[in-house]
């Protein structure tokens, strides 16, 4: 893994290619040093658009041509964010391919339209071309797993040759094996997008992949100067089955980098109103968090919106504040920050999108600013209590969060004045101790103002 804490995510999900290109600058000035797209992959599209969850639904490699754009605005903007020094992340899709059950019954891939749609506007694919022979098929038949539909999910044989399915009337997502020719295919276009400047991949549903899939694909040659994390779904930490079926084997087993779920649960936990502030103190040490150095961290990730079975983990807005402020101000993982143009439909206090503009607001920038500030310095626990957690980051800077409804007071003992980042504001260090308040459900994140 190339990365370092600095290089704070922004996830921009199912946001065009040419708006990312066009928010360059912007990104760059929140402090943003990485960005995460969705998958970019050949997908159906269509003039009145199409939902997020096409993009997770592959039809090809080997070109890019998707309802956010192609491969020639792919590449043009990762140029752009190339100027500001901004690394981008792609979120990679091998597990299975598009449903299209409702439209053919064969397993060739793309159809025959669409090598149809290829022969009748080649000059078009052509300029959209990865890699490969775009007469032939990219898979067929032989390619994919019996279908049969998960049903018990703590099954791991089971997760990881069924298929994703909707319910027992959907026939799923066409699962791949794991031969030789999805391999040589798969990792030829990895090499292609590394080759267009793409720095990092996001492993979607790592879980169903075989730990021998995901070796044989991303090997030294494709891991060297990459920063590769796996989304491997678990309920919690290393006491949980999900999390000793699925991501124990893959930490154990391989160098890659996480989403940092297990601190995920802790987090939303904590931030509950029955939760306690203490379990955030150091939850690596009780198995409640990954290691910093392969941690992915984040307060909401966008399977949580956008699908019903996690809405329920939605933290409301002052707890998800709060909690990015915890995740900014400690010491450990690369935090990821969400964003989307309201493909959930959930609508903050205003009424607007929730997540369409979190990114760029001053508070997050500030948060940003003081995790880069503050890189490398150890974080030392002041006070934890079910309600309120204070800790410094050696002898520059401060944290305080307060969940309750209830401001809390204390003394911290610092030579100089402290800045809070967040609001501005000034405490004033009178012989060595500076009296912080901190309102109610509010944090304070703060710099010595040396």
């Amino acid at each position: 893994m190339t990365c370092q804490p600095t290089d704070v995510i922004l996830h921009t999900f199912d946001w065009p290619y040419a708006l990312i290109s066009e928010r360059a600058e912007a990104i760059y000035r929140a402090g943003y040093r990485s960005v995460l797209i969705s998958p970019p992959m050949k997908s159906f599209k269509q003039e009145m658009g199409t939902p997020w969850w096409q993009r997770y639904q592959p039809q090809d490699y080997r070109v890019i041509d998707n309802q956010l754009g192609n491969t020639e605005s792919l590449t043009q903007m990762v140029a752009i964010l190339d100027h500001y020094d901004i690394h981008v992340y792609a979120d990679i899709v091998f597990n299975h391919m598009a449903n299209e059950s409702s439209l053919r019954l064969d397993l060739q891939y793309p159809s025959a339209s669409d090598l149809a749609d290829y022969k009748q506007n080649e000059a078009y694919f052509e300029r959209q071309k990865l890699f490969g022979d775009l007469s032939e098929p990219l898979f067929t038949e032989q390619d994919f797993v019996e279908a049969f539909g998960i049903k018990d999910w703590k099954d791991k044989w089971e997760v990881q040759n069924g298929r994703i399915t909707g319910g027992p009337k959907d026939k799923g997502l066409p699962t791949l094996r794991d031969n030789d020719h999805v391999i040589n295919q798969q990792r030829q276009f990895l090499q292609a997008l590394k080759r267009i400047g793409i720095k990092g991949f996001r492993i979607d549903a790592a879980k169903h992949l075989s730990l021998e899939h995901i070796r044989r694909v991303w090997s030294d040659d494709i891991v060297h100067d990459m920063h590769i994390f796996g989304e491997i779904i678990t309920d919690g930490g290393a006491t949980r089955q999900e999390y000793q079926l699925f991501l124990q084997p893959y930490l154990e087993q391989t160098r890659l980098g996480a989403y940092d779920f297990p601190l995920f649960q802790t987090v939303y936990n904590a931030f509950a109103c029955q939760g306690s502030l203490t379990t955030l103190v150091d939850p690596y040490s009780f198995g409640e968090a990954l290691s910093k150095e392969r941690a992915v961290t984040f307060a909401i990730t966008h399977d949580v919106p956008n699908n019903d079975a996690f809405r329920g983990q939605v933290m409301d807005e002052v707890a998800e504040s709060l909690a990015y402020s915890y995740l900014l101000g400690q010491d450990g993982g690369v935090p990821l920050i969400y964003s989307d143009l309201d493909t959930s439909g959930i609508k903050n206090r205003e009424g607007k999108p929730r997540w369409k503009n979190v990114w760029q607001d001053k508070a997050m920038a500030a948060r940003i600013e003081f995790h880069n500030r503050m890189h490398g310095l150890s974080m030392n626990p002041i006070l934890a209590t079910d309600n309120v957690l204070i800790f410094t980051r050696g002898d520059q800077g401060a944290v305080s969060i307060n969940k309750s409804s209830h401001s809390f007071t204390i003394n911290l003992n610092f030579p100089v004045d402290l800045i809070d980042i967040l609001t501005g504001e000034r405490f004033v260090s009178d012989r060595g101790q500076v009296t912080i308040n901190t309102p109610g459900r509010a944090s304070r994140m703060l710099l010595c103002d040396r």
